[in-house]
């Protein structure tokens, strides 16, 4: 009967191989669960319908960042309030991890709770804010919220430390919204949001977008930026609808070495024709 052969330094080494080997497939595989549970969690907190309405045209896209578990909390959201306007909102969460998935759908469903209360833009951003701190998280939020009238076209919007929207009229003119904004959400209590008000007018659209669409390693915020105002006017010239536009801006999230979650919410207005533009 042959006798075992004494276990020598490669064999040790052997083992010690196979022992890191089978942790770093343990990691490997925690990782996958948890990335592939906060894209579960980010897409079952956005709405599944966004709002028919006459006169108006709402279409979305959004893009997951996938990089290691650089999975984030972008998102947007749309409905009917109770006096018949339309509550459109899109934000960032800080962080990229489940906790920040998680605190999106607290924001995004502390809006829409809220906005049974009180639909003024400023007001609800205060509330929602003051709830935030109430629940004790580390995280905070930027936000902006706009109440739109379908009859009028009339548009009122807040911001929460997020970037303007962008606007475009149906004879090409287009420009950023040159509202001020406030700090961002879950900071301070007490904070206080003022509201820009703007007309949509018959063909004109509105674009409301989070950073990772305009902002990364490889395209300035400014040059991001400039991009979406170029594609909006092009587009209203044209006469495009919100969802072509809406896939053309997403389009161009690629350009910033997409590290970050992307979402874009674009409005369309096929109502009577005003002054066009910002609105005192």
């Amino acid at each position: 009967m042959p006798r075992k052969r004494p276990m020598d330094d490669g064999d040790e080494l052997l083992a010690r191989l196979r022992s890191l080997t089978a942790q770093a497939r343990e990691r490997a595989e925690l990782q996958r669960s948890q990335v592939e549970l906060a894209i579960a969690l980010q897409r079952g907190m956005l709405p599944r319908d966004l709002p028919d309405t006459p006169r108006c045209h709402v279409a979305v896209r959004y893009a997951p960042a996938c990089y290691g578990l650089n999975v984030g909390g972008d998102w947007y959201d749309a409905f009917v309030m109770p006096d018949g306007r339309i509550g459109l909102s899109i934000g960032d969460v800080q962080g990229h991890n489940i906790e920040a998935a998680a605190f999106m759908g607290q924001v995004r469903a502390g809006l829409r709770a809220l906005a049974s209360v009180t639909s003024e833009p400023g007001e609800l951003l205060t509330r929602t804010n003051d709830l935030l701190l109430s629940l004790g998280s580390d995280l905070f939020a930027t936000c902006t919220f706009v109440r739109l009238d379908p009859s009028t076209g009339v548009l009122e919007s807040a911001r929460a430390g997020h970037i303007p929207f962008v606007w475009a009229m149906a004879d090409g003119k287009s420009g950023i919204a040159e509202d001020e904004g406030g700090p961002p959400l879950g900071i301070e209590k007490g904070m206080e949001y003022p509201v820009a008000r703007f007309r949509l007018t018959t063909g004109g659209v509105v674009i409301l977008l989070t950073d990772g669409v305009v902002e990364g390693p490889s395209l300035y915020i400014e040059d991001g930026l400039d991009h979406v105002v170029r594609l909006a006017g092009i587009a209203a010239a044209a006469g495009l609808g919100a969802d072509a536009l809406a896939a053309a801006v997403i389009k161009g999230a690629e350009l910033v070495g997409h590290e970050d979650d992307a979402a874009v919410l674009v409005v369309g207005h096929d109502g009577p024709d005003s002054q066009p533009g910002p609105q005192p």
